[in-house]
């Protein structure tokens, strides 16, 4: 075996950050469709390229045409299916983008002022929660960075309004006009309630959720947005994000998530 056959056995530099870059694509991809419908699709899609691959070594040429005809346009075919998933892994990138831009200017900022400022934007929020739990009032709270009007605002009730605790009760109490559907909160502000959200296609949740917790791990699923769940049947607060819920959170777990979410 002449020397050159093993060049391949000396990677350089290059090709180590290659492999590298390559394997956190990867880890972003499978973290955003991990627990979702997705990972079933992609599994589909594999076994029709590894199905063509092996009706065309044994020549059936039939079969092959068939599956040669899907493989052909299985780009485009991947683009449209997974055109949530690729929305959400941008979102991905340009948030983590923006938080390190973010970084820089909390040094031209005093952090403890930041913090105090933070802690009563969400203090409303949780004195809420704590009401609601204890009283066993069902409710949907929507984080969102950028407000589409076109899509919340078309299905609930546009609001403006500032944060408080006593409105966050009365929207939600069971009485109100305005208690079906979710509340969406963005740039400080109570921007629209009762919207009607998405519900989620994922069939491996627990059979205790009901439409309320679909809708708020449906809209993160399809979006860069958060959901606050408090149970109507049991008053146990649940958040979702990334198409992904964490369970009977505590208001000290529920402080540090809204923080750092906020």
């Amino acid at each position: 075996m002449e020397a050159t056959d093993l060049n391949f056995l000396k990677p350089s530099l290059l090709d180590v950050i290659d492999i590298l870059l390559v394997a956190l694509i990867i880890y972003y991809i499978y973290s955003l469709i991990r627990g979702t419908l997705a990972v079933n699709i992609f599994i589909g899609f594999m076994l029709i390229y590894a199905s063509y691959y092996a009706v065309d070594a044994l020549k059936m040429r039939l079969l092959s045409s068939i599956l040669g005809s899907f493989v052909s346009v299985g780009f485009i075919a991947l683009i449209i299916v997974f055109q949530q998933e690729m929305r959400r892994f941008l979102l991905t990138i340009g948030k983590n983008i923006s938080i390190s831009n973010r970084t820089w200017l909390t040094y031209l900022f005093k952090k403890e002022d930041m913090v105090m400022d933070n802690m009563a934007k969400i203090k409303p929020i949780i004195d809420a929660c704590k009401t609601m739990k204890k009283n066993r009032t069902g409710a949907l709270i929507v984080f969102v960075k950028y407000f589409d009007q076109d899509i919340f605002a078309n299905s609930g009730e546009m609001m403006n309004a500032k944060i408080s605790k006593r409105l966050l009760e009365s929207i939600f109490q069971k009485y109100s006009p305005l208690h079906d559907g979710a509340v969406i909160i963005s740039e400080n502000m109570i921007k629209c309630a009762s919207c009607i959200l998405p519900l989620t296609e994922n069939d491996k949740l627990p059979p205790q959720f009901g439409l309320r917790h679909r809708a708020g791990i449906g809209v993160t699923e399809s979006s860069e947005a958060t959901a606050l769940i408090v149970s109507e049947e049991t008053g146990e607060i649940s958040y979702a994000q990334q198409g992904r819920v964490k369970m009977n959170i505590s208001f000290t777990d529920l402080e540090r998530l809204l923080n750092k979410d906020f």
